[in-house]
This record gives structure tokens, C-alpha cells and sequence, in this order.
């Protein structure tokens, strides 16, 4: 049954027991399957096509939250200076934050320090505490009483019910205790205090667990924001406006109204508006904000270039091939947001586990609560006890390890022109141990190049390479175009030209019948070109026989060369743990000397496109976890097939799309990074969720047993989050590999 992708926003969650309650009730509709990730506050839903959006935002709404379908992901930001909700969120923790920093300061200081308590001390903490607890934590309570509503506990539910039970305690002793009394003092514990409790109040407690949750949550929010700004970036690399070329004028109008086959202006300096092909004009184009390479790339008539990179040299004439949601840049924008909503196998574990945390927790602080009173400890020692339980259980560090760090990892590979699909490669990246490359336009650069040229006796090699350049420039064929491409300059006049299929080319240059093919077309060759003839096709590459006045004057090599970092790449997938292997389709021996190049050892040559499938199979089934790198159409399958499949983004649509990782960087080196990429991001995943789980399985044990206060409970339980946030973060520093 064909079924309806659907993306929504979420407004409202506060913590991953809250994406945990949506999750659930959305996959209660018949025909939905639904993921919901708390750090991009984002569900993409896979629905039947009788659900409707109208249908899921009913059904979250209900829930005690918000949701709306999002703004389209390839428009360019506005400069208008409008704010939206997620740049709101910091400033407004911030500044509930900078107030209850004011006030609970004094509150915890005259608490902690007894020579500080002058008479009547505690009505002042009162008039303090109060805005801090009921004002700056009106976040928390106000989501505590909407999740009441709806029937249900998180995160919330406990920093307001600890919070407003040491409020309330404060008060009760104040008013109805002996707390209010004049020269009333106490000092304070790091562990819970024994004994009674109408003269204890907990105003330090209400206020500096307050204050500190509200720190954790805006340097929470904060690290979010820094941690989808590199997406941000990428959608910002758009232009927003073009200079369309209409009947010889140009005018400049908004990018929305650009169409397929409009020409347009690019001028020195300007970002290129669209995915086009040069019509006219040459430059050099700046592809670092797209593959990351900071080298710049000449283009020219026929060249294809991509929207969002920079024009750094002369002024080109493009016309659009693809526009809006179809270019490059939107799909590269596309495959990272579909990546940054995953789920790692690993954190929906942690999901499960956070979905029914709240209410245990809740039980485990009235089972505390029980326990002291029983032992006969006072309800002084009952109540903190309890009140530290609810204080420093957080889900919020379970529900942050995995979303934060694919935030941060695919949005740096982004940048370095790697495209991650989704948890579920980076869990492939690990158990690799054999990658197979595909050799033309992986290994090799995917074009013919001349690499030598052999005069007879007598001649001149550059006559040679400029009399055949002449004639082959007339020609189509791939072999033709590099011998002509490597003769700068101006070529003289062909007159007479034609080509003969299947053995080569002739015409008339400078007065002279020239031809240029095969021995059989152009004449035998003599004892010294025959030998270097035959050591050039020994080595896989391709002869052009030249002569002219109906004798050979020499002959030109032509070979699709290994590119220059091939043999670097090769090594440090090696040093990586993995073992190269090279798969073609051309003879054994142009296989052998590209690997024996490069230094790769296992060789598959001759292989048919069909075959490149059973290649990968052979291998997985001698009991390898195989990684496939290719470019073409013809590698679809095998990337399929394979383990773990790379495609370099310089290839096909149907590669990409058959692949886990998309290489935009042309360049083997990108195969290293991606893995290393994946592998790094995975470890940052793990060590966030065993961070997460040790400080749970330690710490409420810790608060449960009185070791810890509830204010001490409260800036822990805060710390918790900022710390996973802050490990991910350390993936904006990963380095690629740099060409040597």
C-alpha cells in the first residue's frame, strides 16, 4: 500500500519523556509509523494515505503540545531580522535565568554561610526565593500542569514537584513553624539533615535548583542552536536573488521566480543561483561551501556548475537545469535534516527507557519518602531525601546522546562534502572490514588523458601531438577530445575530415593527409614505436598511431589516470582496518598497473556491470562486511548490496540514491573522512548514552540513601545535559584528510 511521508514540528517538549508520550500516541493511529526526535523537535511520520496532516497535528495537540507542518526547507533565510521560536528560546531562558541568578544567589549564600543570618534572614530569602520559584520556573510548572491535564509525568513534573514541595515546606515552616521565628538560624549540608522539620526551611533548595535547571536548560538550548547551525548554513548558501538574461536585458528578480531553461548572469564575486550549464564565458568557481575543497575549479562552456557556489573569476552566461527542491544544495540540505531524524538502534533503547523513567521515579521518591519516615529519621530527613529523588532523575540526558550528536556529525560532514543518510550507516561504518573500489571515476580520474607522446626518427614530438590534436579536435570519441585537450593554444584548419568507426580519423592539415587510429588504419608501426607501443598496452593503456604523407611519424599514449590521492586514500583506508579491493570492467592488465599504482593487492578486472553485484556477494559470503565505493549507473546495484555504500557524488542520481554515504568531494580522500566521520560520530553516540545511563544508575541511588542535598541533586542533574550537549559539540572540530 503506498503510504504518505509527513514532517512536523513540535512545539512545547521539554524533555525526551515528552517526544517519548508523542511518539507513542502517534503510532497508535492505524497506518502510522512514527519517529519523534527531541533535539531537532521535529516527527516524520510515515503515514497511510487516508491519514491526513490535519489528522497527526490533532492527535499531538490532544497530547498537550504543538505542531504545524514545516516552512519549506530550501528557501533562503530572510535578513528581515524576524525572529523565530528557536532563536526566541535561549533569550527567553536567558533572561529568566539572568533574574533568578540575582535573586537565588542571596537565598543559597545566606543558607550556606550561618554568620550571614541576621535577624529575620529567612523573610528575606522568602521575598527573594518567591519570583524565583513561582516566576522564572513558570516554564516548568506550567508544562507540569498542562502534562497533568493530559494524564501523564515528565521531566517537568519532577523539577515543579520538588521544587514546589520545598517551597511549600518553607512555607508551612515559616508560618505555622518555628522557622519565622526571630533569630531563627541553621546552617547548611551538603548531605541530607536529620531530625525535624518546623524549623527547617528549604528556600536554598527551591531557588538554586530552580536557578540551576534553568541554567542547564538555556546552555541546552544554546548547544542546540550551535549544533543545527551547520544545516542552517547549508540552506543559507542560496541565492536570493538572479539576474535573468530576457532578450539581451538583464533583470534582477527574486530566486522563486527562476524556471528550468531561464539563462541567467553570473558576475564576478556572486554566488551562482541554480544547478545550470555554462553557455558562455569562463571562471573559476568556488566549491568549498558545497564539497568543502578550497580549491577553486575552472569551468567553461558545456561545464556544469551548482547553486550556492561562488563565482571567483570572469562573468558567465548559465542556463537552470534545476531549480528550487531539485538542485544540489536542496537535496544535500535534504538527506542531512532526513539523517538528523533518525534513531540509532542504541537510543531507542534509551527512548523505551525514558518513557516509563518519570513515573518510576515518582514512586521511587514516595518509596524513599516511606522509608525514612519508617526508620524513625524524622520527616526533615523523609522529605529531602525524597525531594533530592525527584531533583536528579534526568531523561533529558538519555533523550539528548543520540539527536545531538548526529546534529553535530552530519552537519560537519556536510560541510566537508559528506552526506550521512542515517544512524544506521554509522553503525555500518563499524563493522566494515573490506572495501571494494570501483576503478573508473573512483579510482581513476574517469577521462582520458595523454601521457606521453613517441616521435620516430627524425621527428619532431610536438608536430605530432599538434597535426593529430588538429584532426582528433573534429572528433566525438573521449580519446579524441584528450589528445586535442592537451595541445594549447589555437589548432590549425582540418579540412577533409572524417572519421572511420572503430579505427580512428583522418583530414587534411597545414597541406599534409593526416591519420590517427588504429595500426591498421594508419599504417604498421617501426621496430622502435612497435616495442614502446606494446609496453604502453601491456600497462593498460591506450596507443594512437600518428602519421601523415602516408608514413607513421609517431604515436600518442592516452590513459584515464589515477587521480593524485588515490594512493594516499588507498593507505589510510588500510590504516583504517580495512582491505582494499579494486573491481572493473577493463582487461587484467589496466587493472593490475592501476592497482600496483595505488597499492592495492586483490583485483576483480573484466567484470560486467551484472557482475559487480556477484563481487560483492563472493565477498560477504567468505564472511566479509563489505563497503562499496562507485560513481555510475552500473554501480547501483552492488552499492545496494554491499554493507556500507559510498557514492561518489560526482556520479549518477541512481548511485547516490543507492547508496548509505554520498561523497559531493570527486576525490577518494572524502571515503576516508566519511568513514572516520561515522565511526567518530558513533563513539561520541555512545559515550553520551553511557554517561547518561551512569549518572542515573549512580545517582539516584546516591539521593535516594541521603548522600546528597536536593540543591547539590539539582545542579548535577542539570550539569548531566550540558555535558552530553558539549561532548557532541566536539565533533565540529573534526579535521579532514589533506591531500598530500
Amino acid at each position: 500500500m503506498a503510504t504518505n511521508l509527513i514532517e512536523l514540528t513540535i512545539g512545547g517538549m521539554t524533555c525526551a519523556s515528552c517526544a517519548s508520550r508523542i511518539e507513542r500516541k502517534l503510532n497508535r493511529i492505524d497506518g502510522v509509523t512514527a519517529t519523534v526526535n527531541y533535539a531537532t523537535e521535529k516527527a516524520t511520520v510515515t503515514a497511510a494515505p487516508t491519514v491526513t496532516p490535519a489528522d497527526l497535528i490533532a492527535v499531538v495537540e490532544q497530547t498537550g503540545y504543538t505542531a504545524a507542518l514545516p516552512a519549506p526547507p530550501a528557501a533562503p533565510a530572510d535578513d528581515d531580522g524576524a525572529e523565530t521560536a528557536q532563536d526566541a528560546e535561549p533569550r527567553l531562558l536567558r533572561d529568566r535565568l539572568l533574574v533568578s541568578v540575582v535573586l537565588a544567589v542571596p537565598v543559597i549564600a545566606l543558607a550556606m554561610v550561618p554568620p550571614l543570618q541576621f535577624t529575620n534572614w529567612q523573610w528575606l530569602s522568602l521575598t527573594l526565593a518567591a519570583p524565583v520559584v513561582l516566576w522564572a520556573g513558570l516554564p516548568f510548572h506550567r508544562a507540569a500542569w498542562t502534562n497533568l491535564r493530559h494524564g501523564a509525568a515528565t521531566m517537568d513534573t519532577l523539577v515543579s514537584l520538588g521544587t514546589l514541595a520545598a517551597f511549600g515546606w518553607s512555607l508551612w515552616a515559616l508560618f505555622l513553624g518555628t522557622a519565622g521565628h526571630p533569630g531563627m538560624t541553621h546552617g547548611f549540608e551538603w548531605t541530607v539533615p536529620r531530625g525535624a522539620g518546623d524549623g527547617t526551611i528549604y528556600l536554598e533548595t527551591a531557588a538554586g535548583v530552580t536557578m540551576f535547571i534553568l541554567a542547564g536548560r538555556y546552555f541546552e538550548a544554546r548547544a542546540k542552536r550551535r549544533a543545527g547551525a551547520a544545516l542552517r548554513a547549508l540552506l543559507d548558501l542560496g541565492a536570493k536573488d538572479v539576474a535573468l538574461l530576457r532578450g539581451g536585458v538583464e533583470t534582477r528578480v527574486p530566486i522563486a521566480e527562476l524556471a528550468v531553461g531561464d539563462t541567467f548572469v553570473v558576475r564576478p564575486g556572486e554566488k551562482i543561483a541554480t544547478d545550470g550549464v555554462v553557455d558562455d564565458g569562463t571562471s573559476a568557481v568556488d566549491l568549498s561551501m558545497v564539497t568543502g575543497e578550497s580549491v577553486p575549479v575552472e569551468v567553461g562552456p558545456g561545464d556544469q556548475v551548482v547553486g550556492g557556489t561562488v563565482n571567483a573569476g570572469g562573468r558567465l552566461l548559465v542556463t537552470a537545469n534545476r531549480v528550487g527542491g531539485d538542485t544540489q544544495l536542496a537535496q544535500m540540505a535534504r538527506l542531512v535534516e532526513q539523517a538528523q531524524s533518525g534513531k540509532a538502534r542504541v537510543q531507542r533503547l534509551a527512548d523505551r527507557i525514558s518513557g516509563v523513567f518519570v513515573p518510576v521515579v515518582i514512586a521511587l521518591a514516595a518509596g524513599t519518602l516511606g522509608y525514612w519516615l519508617g526508620t524513625g529519621a524524622g520527616t526533615v530527613t523523609a522529605f529531602t531525601a525524597a525531594v533530592a529523588v525527584l531533583i536528579i532523575a534526568c531523561p533529558c540526558a538519555l533523550g539528548l546522546a543520540t539527536p545531538t550528536a548526529l546534529l553535530v556529525g552530519t552537519g560537519r560532514a556536510a560541510q566537508l562534502g559528506i552526506l550521512i543518510k542515517g544512524p544506521e550507516a554509522l553503525e555500518s561504518t563499524r563493522r566494515v572490514d573490506t572495501v571494494v573500489l570501483d576503478k573508473t571515476g573512483t579510482v581513476t580520474a574517469g577521462r582520458m588523458t595523454l601521457v606521453d607522446t613517441v616521435a620516430a626518427d627524425g621527428e619532431d614530438p610536438e608536430r605530432v601531438r599538434r597535426l593529430a590534436a588538429a584532426v582528433e579536435a573534429a572528433s566525438e570519441h573521449p580519446i579524441g577530445r584528450a589528445v586535442a585537450a592537451a595541445v594549447p593554444g589555437p589548432l590549425p584548419p582540418v579540412t577533409g575530415f572524417a572519421a572511420v568507426e572503430g579505427l580512428g580519423v583522418r583530414g587534411t592539415v597545414d597541406g599534409h593527409e593526416v591519420v590517427a587510429g588504429r595500426a591498421a588504419f594508419a599504417g604498421e608501426l617501426p621496430g622502435a614505436l612497435a616495442a614502446a607501443a606494446a609496453e604502453a598496452e601491456s600497462a593498460g593503456r591506450t596507443v594512437v598511431i600518428v602519421g601523415w604523407d602516408q608514413r607513421v611519424r609517431g604515436l600518442l599514449v592516452v590513459a584515464d589516470t589515477v587521480r593524485p590521492t588515490s594512493r594516499q586514500a588507498v593507505t589510510a583506508l588500510r590504516g583504517l582496518g580495512l582491505t582494499p579491493v579494486l573491481l572493473t570492467g577493463d582487461n587484467a592488465a589496466a587493472a593490475r598497473a592501476v592497482a600496483d599504482e595505488v597499492g592495492i593487492d586483490e583485483v576483480f578486472a573484466g567484470v560486467m556491470p551484472a557482475g559487480k553485484v556477484d563481487v560483492v556477494r563472493r565477498l560477504q559470503e567468505r564472511g566479509a562486511a563489505v563497503a562499496m565505493v562507485g560513481d555510475g549507473v552500473n554501480d547501483a546495484a552492488a552499492l545496494a548490496q554491499a554493507d556500507l555504500g559510498l557514492a561518489m557524488g560526482s556520479g549518477t542520481d541512481v548511485a547516490i540514491e543507492a547508496s548509505d554515504l554520498t561523497l559531493v568531494r570527486g576525490d577518494l580522500t572524502a571515503a576516508v573522512d566519511a568513514i572516520r566521520m561515522s565511526r567518530h560520530t558513533l563513539r561520541v553516540i555512545k559515550s553520551n548514552l553511557f554517561w547518561a545511563f551512569a549518572y542515573n544508575v549512580a545517582a539516584i541511588p546516591l539521593a535516594a540513601a541521603g548522600v546528597l542535598s536536593p540543591m547539590i541533586a539539582g545542579a548535577a542533574m542539570a550539569l548531566s545535559s550540558v555535558f552530553v550537549v558539549t561532548n557532541s559539540l566536539r565533533l565540529r572540530r573534526f579535521h579532514p584528510t589533506r591531500p598530500s
